[in-house]
């Protein structure tokens, strides 16, 4: 499956340390791998058609995406600071989800 990256995720992305960045593109590597089979621990569906790829580490980063005309689009993505994620950073994601549309 085709991956997209997005600014927003790519910012971040950037920005990690090179072993944050190795367990990240691991995880990105699976998701192109398994697509929509891709499961727990590596991928949670959230609400609206927003899906969330958890890459565990010293930092928890949360990667939200969707499927998008038979491509996997890397929306946004954080750094996991609380047990719920934050509701602006859901927000942005479905900003950036519903510009694909």
């Amino acid at each position: 499956m085709q991956i997209v990256v997005q600014n927003s995720a790519l910012k971040l992305l950037e920005s990690l340390t090179p072993s944050e960045l190795a367990k990240a593109i691991r995880t990105i590597d699976l998701l192109e791998e398994f697509g929509h089979e891709l499961g727990l621990p590596h991928s949670r569906h959230m609400q609206g058609g927003l899906l969330e790829l958890r890459v565990r580490g010293k930092r928890e980063i949360r990667i939200f995406y969707c499927f998008h005309k038979n491509k996997a689009v890397l929306l946004h993505a954080f750094i996991k600071k609380t047990e719920r994620a934050p509701t602006k950073e859901l927000q942005r994601a479905h900003l950036a989800k519903d510009t694909l549309q």
